[in-house]
């Protein structure tokens, strides 16, 4: 592995330095970091001590989604939140969207950081990712949680076209996101509007000044292409997941829903390719479970990642002198 080469940090509200309403004490443990990967720049915020932990944000979010778990996690940790290909202020290059190649970014970051193995939380479009990254690199990963969604795309059975009124208000931006360019042009000067409406999705609301700094950094037109890429490249998604599915993930996977959004459709959609999965539904929440429920989630990483942590610092400690 080669040491990370730090590239400049872009200016605006994205870094650690222009985000909003952080926890007490956060910027005394987190710094940003841009981070050559040799493919792409990523931004990723890190802090803490002990085994690497990724933390991979979903959609329509950046690293920020992570903020509430952060600093109790990097007492047991170093945690790297990262901002996906195309979001926050990573690069945001034209093609390179699929979770195959997301996957690489992750590898090639942790690469650049040093770790050789490490564990991995993702979210939504991170719960694809990181599904992506522990089957097609094994060897690389510890453990894995994945939160709020019913399974990755083509690795789990893809939803009807017509569903019922309350499913098609959830997942209704899921066909629209994939369009080509027309999606811009009916978003631009709208953010708010669109965006606004994925998260009136949280079962329980989030700050109206969240909300807005989210928009905020949508509000851009590489930003708010970058926000899409993902899901225009879901048909290479969809044949990768069809490779994956064959082979069973070995490490142990957490599987995480809100009660008031996927639940335990989750862990059921993580049984078939997956060989020791524990599932946990989180009461009164929404999709935005870090968010919406940070007590909640940090409670059951927590206990999912605390052979990680204990099995570290065992490595970690000297051994006993000899005897006599």
């Amino acid at each position: 592995m080669t040491a990370a080469i730090d590239l400049p940090i872009p200016e605006g509200p994205g870094s650690v330095s222009g985000a909003p309403n952080l926890p007490e004490g956060f910027t005394d443990t987190f710094t940003s970091r841009y981070i050559d990967t040799g493919e792409v720049g990523l931004h990723a915020v890190i802090g803490g001590e002990g085994p690497p932990l990724l933390l991979v944000h979903g959609w329509p979010e950046t690293w920020y989604a992570w903020r509430l778990l952060m600093p109790a996690l990097a007492r047991d940790f170093e945690v790297i939140a990262v901002d996906q290909r195309g979001r926050g202020i990573s690069d945001k290059p034209e093609d390179g969207y699929d979770t195959g190649a997301l996957a690489n970014d992750l590898v090639a970051l942790m690469d650049a950081l040093g770790h050789e193995r490490f564990a991995v939380v993702g979210h939504d479009t991170g719960f694809a990712i990181s599904y992506a990254l522990a089957a097609d690199h094994p060897d690389r990963i510890e453990r894995v949680a994945l939160a709020e969604i019913p399974g990755s795309p083509g690795a789990a059975p893809a939803p009807p076209v017509l569903v019922p009124g309350p499913v098609n208000d959830r997942l209704w931006h899921l066909p629209f996101n994939r369009i080509e360019r027309l999606n811009e042009q009916l978003v631009v000067g709208r953010e708010d509007v669109f965006f606004g409406w994925e998260f009136d999705a949280a079962a329980k609301k989030l700050p109206a000044e969240v909300v807005s700094y989210y928009v905020g950094l949508l509000s851009d037109p590489d930003s708010l292409r970058g926000s899409f890429e993902f899901y225009r490249a879901l048909d290479t998604t969809i044949a990768q997941d069809g490779e994956r599915k064959t082979t069973r993930l070995p490490m142990p996977v957490l599987a995480i829903g809100g009660a008031a959004s996927f639940g335990e459709h989750v862990g059921q959609a993580m049984e078939p390719v997956a060989d020791d999965v524990k599932s946990v539904v989180i009461p009164d929440a929404g999709h935005f479970v870090a968010e919406e429920a940070p007590e909640e989630m940090l409670a059951a990483l927590t206990e999912f990642l605390a052979p990680y942590a204990d099995g570290a610092a065992a490595a970690d400690a000297p051994s006993a002198a000899p005897v006599g």
